[in-house]
């Protein structure tokens, strides 16, 4: 497989392993948007959130405090982001990982949201909330 999670996971690729377990493998993100960036991944390939089983997600999404309270002791930052890319457009490495971006005054790092409070209708919430629970059954 040529996938670079994988291979960092296999001890094919070095990586600054910050935390590891049977099934959760948390390294330092190469590009350290801020610093103490860390991705958390499943040691077992999947491709992304799509696609993981509950068991899987149960497993990773575990450790998430546990780091992310580390990762706050550790660098003292005003908050921090948890983020997950799947499939386009941001998706870049296809094996599931969620970063945690600890956040400082000034850090440069943009995440922005549309704010379209009030311009979708009752209806529209309603047809949509529609949607979604349909498609838990």
């Amino acid at each position: 497989m040529d996938c670079v999670f994988c291979k960092i996971v296999n001890g094919e690729i070095p990586s600054y392993k910050v935390y590891e377990d049977e099934n959760v493998l948390a390294i330092l993100d190469i590009s350290q948007a801020t610093p103490g960036h860390t991705l958390v991944l499943a040691k077992k390939h999947v491709k992304n959130l799509y696609d993981m089983d509950e068991k899987s997600a149960a497993q990773t999404f575990a450790c998430v405090p546990k780091i992310a309270q580390a990762i706050k002791k550790a660098f003292n930052p005003i908050g921090l982001n948890v983020l997950i890319n799947t499939d386009k457009p941001l998706q870049t490495v296809y094996h599931f990982h969620l970063h945690l971006i600890p956040r400082y005054p000034c850090d440069g790092v943009e995440i922005d949201f549309i704010n379209n409070m009030g311009n979708t209708s009752k209806e529209k919430f309603a047809e949509t909330q529609k949607k979604i629970i349909d498609a838990l059954k």
